[in-house]
């Protein structure tokens, strides 16, 4: 199998994405999909995040990436069937392979949900590097509660996935730029975003607000995982995939 096969076999195709989708991935580094999860599925994610916050304690996330002030999960692929769509849809793969170009896999599947009174980030990108004339790696968020610059929705700088790494450019990473773009948008709702755009989580300004998302997030192929699928996944988790999917998560797919 190669990527062609497993995007067709996904239903994943280049006409899912509009024209106007096509030129902010390629113009402004990220594009929105609102809507995409429906309504049953959104509280089916909400109760497994936080079924899992409460069985691993202090030990969620530690498989990826903790962080002070906010509640990470990490390792999604074997928490659950419900996250089984969250790496296959058939738009959001046919927006990542817009940008990446050629053939990818999945990084990881993490979450995250900033606490009242945390959450600010840094620019950053997750790319590593200045632009070098293509793309390796490309994130999406899974908006699981609705984002607002109340409770700390993501900032984006348009245009900067063509540019140096912000760590080179910026004196003050955490610092608002005069040209981000708050990502406000409701639950339900999936930003695709080219991962070499200066992006970071803001503030939770809130008393009380959640701000749950789900980051799915992809590489060229010829990359390493974030997490090592051959290594953590779950022979149940195999069993249970088709082969297409395991094709996206770079494992043995017969």
């Amino acid at each position: 199998m190669d990527i062609a096969a497993a995007l067709n076999a996904l239903g994943a195709r280049d006409h899912l994405l509009s024209q106007q989708h096509k030129a902010d991935l390629d113009e402004k580094g990220f594009a929105l999909f609102p809507g995409l999860i429906d309504r049953e599925w959104i509280e089916n994610l909400r109760t497994r995040f936080e079924e899992i916050c409460e069985k691993e304690g202090a030990h969620a996330g530690i498989e990826v990436h903790q962080e002070s002030g906010t509640r990470r999960l990490s390792d999604l692929c074997n928490k659950g069937p419900a996250f089984d769509c969250v790496y296959t849809p058939p738009t959001v793969l046919a927006a990542i392979h817009h940008v990446i170009g050629r053939d990818f896999k999945l990084s990881s599947l993490n979450a995250r949900d900033a606490l009242p009174g945390d959450g600010l980030q840094g620019l950053h990108a997750d790319w590593g590097a200045d632009y070098d004339g293509q793309f390796h790696v490309c994130n999406s968020i899974w908006l699981l509660d609705d984002f607002s610059e109340e409770n700390g929705c993501t900032r984006l700088v348009p245009g900067t996935h063509k540019s140096q790494h912000p760590s080179k450019v910026l004196e003050d990473t955490q610092a608002p730029h005069p040209e981000q773009e708050l990502l406000i948008a409701p639950a339900g709702t999936v930003a695709v975003f080219n991962s070499h755009t200066w992006h970071g989580g803001t503030l939770n300004k809130s008393k009380d607000l959640q701000r749950r998302a789900m980051h799915c997030y992809f590489t060229a192929r010829e990359h390493g995982q974030q997490l090592d699928q051959s290594e953590y996944l779950r022979y149940t988790t195999w069993k249970r995939i088709s082969p297409a999917a395991r094709y996206i998560l770079d494992v043995e797919v017969d």
